[in-house]
């Protein structure tokens, strides 16, 4: 069996008497995608911002590409592939499209965010922007003000943005936050596309785009690893059904 790309092992951290990451294990295969799913305060937020290096566990480790990143701050994750989209988004809402892009494309690079250096007439950072952008759909809307785009733009961007780094792993926070039916729909068919080339571990709370997309699911509840495995088995689990699915006792084997 192939060596995971992303290894999780015994995650512990607590916030004062909060605990966001129970003994915390998981691992991402290449080429897959890994959905983790659990009720508000089940630590998933907490679990991403420990993988790009924003938060640093209490213990367990974290390797990636066969590498110990469990000390590694953000930049030379990055550096090594793993490549973040945000809950909230993050954009430069004044600049354009491409802007946005060809910026992150420089930063991806290593460099600091040199505005002077005019990063939209930089051939090595416009070719690779454009590139990303017609990876999510937004090829023809490159040139317009990224606050005039809509929301679910805005999650396509940031996306574009995460995917100019030419990753080898996405982690995606919420990509489908605050999308319409429409919106959501495209979103889904952009992230089954998106899984065959890159491996995505993805947190959501919308279970049809979840049930749709994943490889694996992993369910957390009060930031302990309740269950994991291949979505019919997470969706017939009963403690899942009930601790998360919302399924009533009585109705658990309907």
């Amino acid at each position: 069996m192939a060596e995971p790309l992303l290894e999780v092992v015994a995650l512990n951290k607590r916030f004062g008497g909060v605990v966001a990451s129970d003994d915390l294990s998981l691992d991402v295969a290449p080429g897959e995608l890994h959905a983790v799913i659990g009720p508000n305060g089940a630590g998933k937020t907490t679990l991403v911002s420990q993988l790009a290096g924003e938060v640093r566990p209490d213990s367990g480790s974290i390797r990636f590409a066969g590498r110990d990143i469990t000390r590694l701050p953000v930049h030379r994750r990055t550096m090594l592939g793993l490549a973040q989209s945000f809950q909230i988004t993050t954009l430069l809402l004044d600049f354009s499209v491409i802007d946005n892009v060809a910026l992150a494309v420089q930063a991806w690079a290593g460099h600091s965010f040199r505005f002077w250096s005019n990063a939209r007439l930089d051939p090595a950072l416009r070719q690779p922007a454009l590139a990303a952008l017609a990876r999510v759909g937004l090829q023809d809307r490159a040139h317009v003000i990224t606050s005039r785009l809509s929301h679910g733009e805005h999650r396509q961007l940031e996306i574009a943005m995460a995917l100019a780094g030419r990753p080898r792993l996405l982690l995606l926070d919420e990509p489908m936050a605050g999308l319409g039916p429409e919106e959501s729909a495209r979103m889904v068919e952009l992230l089954r596309e998106l899984k065959r080339e890159f491996s995505i571990l993805l947190i959501e709370h919308d279970m049809d785009a979840v049930f749709a997309l994943a490889d694996r699911i992993t369910v957390l509840v009060y930031g302990r690893v309740i269950d994991s495995g291949e979505p019919e088995r997470i969706r017939a689990n009963v403690e899942v059904q009930r601790a998360y699915l919302g399924v009533p006792r009585g109705a658990a084997h309907g």
